[in-house]
């Protein structure tokens, strides 16, 4: 291994709908899986799994984002530009409802970033966001200036 990997555990309610939303859907490969109990999916080079325990199950609380309900539980990535409107029509073609609209925040301002919040089958909720400059990732100031 060249770098480290994230690793994720989450639950599902309906291991098939999962199949389909990140295998299919997000094009996710998958990994090892015990039918009935988990299924791992390379999730752009990361590993998550998706664990059968619908007791678990439900949506995330949300606080006020620049005037949206962010889901506080959530996961996702950080792509590059293109790649995320890729994702961005494939899920709009694939008849995703999001939590957010893809939006850019910090318009043609330091921490300029594209955002968008979808949850799969299980209500889990996923963010998946591009800067325009990558050095903005770790900015701890955003907007003014770029």
């Amino acid at each position: 291994m060249t770098r480290p990997r994230f690793h994720l555990a989450f639950p599902v309610d309906d291991l098939e709908a999962a199949r389909g939303f990140y295998g299919g859907l997000l094009g996710c490969a998958e990994g090892r899986e015990v039918p009935g109990e988990w299924i791992d999916f390379d999730f752009y080079e990361h590993q998550i799994v998706a664990h059968y325990a619908p007791e678990e199950c439900g949506a995330a609380q949300a606080n006020a984002v620049d005037g949206k309900a962010v889901p506080v539980r959530h996961f996702g990535l950080v792509m590059a530009w293109e790649p995320w409107e890729a994702l961005r029509d494939r899920l709009k073609d694939g008849g995703v409802e999001f939590i957010i609209e893809p939006y850019v925040r910090f318009q043609g301002q330091a921490g300029e970033q594209a955002t968008m919040f979808v949850r799969d089958p299980a209500g889990n909720a996923l963010e998946f966001k591009a800067f325009r400059d990558d050095a903005d990732v770790f900015r701890k100031t955003l907007g003014g200036t770029a």
